[in-house]
């Protein structure tokens, strides 16, 4: 067998290893995620996007969403909408690991949403807090709650977006560790 047809096969075999190596380090869980459902790491937490849209407070499903906000809180203008990111975290520690606090949607002229609060009454809201070792109850929302049984089984955290957005896409949802540092991102659908 001549050189060039024993390197041929081994060539082919290195490509294959490569390729299995590459599929394999795709599903670890990193800190910038292209797109909603891709699990990322914020601190020792993952968090996954589940879902985020538009919110349309004379939809009978959207205004449970919007239930409890302050009184005074400014209603969305003409030139602006409500916006909700639909969030699930899990811990796969042994220890309890508080949950993030700080979140922002970043459009690509760096223009930053901030979330608007929603109370703990909100059965669908996001509430920051600890999150259970890998042996007690490791995801949030509780799977048996009204945001972690239901269909997009994620908790939600409320923006005012200005429809300006829609021409500065893609735009990132940025995650901050508890503990601080640099803050995860994942590139929503919008």
């Amino acid at each position: 067998m001549t050189t060039s047809r024993r390197i041929l096969p081994l060539a082919a075999a290195a490509l294959a290893v490569l390729t299995l190596a590459a599929c394999g380090d795709r599903h670890q869980p990193t800190t910038t995620g292209e797109s909603e459902g891709e699990m990322i790491q914020a601190g020792p937490l993952l968090y996954q996007v589940q879902m985020s849209r538009e919110l349309n407070p004379a939809n009978v499903e959207d205004r449970e969403y919007l239930a409890g906000l302050a009184p005074g809180t400014a209603q969305p203008s003409g030139s602006e909408e409500w916006f909700g990111v639909w969030l699930r975290v899990q811990n796969t520690t042994g220890a309890v690991h508080p949950s993030a606090r700080e979140f922002k949607i970043v459009d690509t002229l760096g223009t930053e949403y901030e979330p608007v609060a929603l109370p703990a009454g909100n059965a669908f809201s996001y509430q920051p807090g600890p999150v259970q070792a890998e042996s007690g109850q490791p995801v949030y929302p509780d799977p048996e709650s009204a945001a972690g049984a239901g269909p997009i089984q994620g908790s939600m955290l409320l923006f005012k977006l200005d429809t300006s957005v829609y021409g500065s896409r893609p735009i990132e949802f940025e995650i901050t560790p508890p503990s601080g540092g640099a803050p995860s991102r994942v590139t929503l659908d919008l």
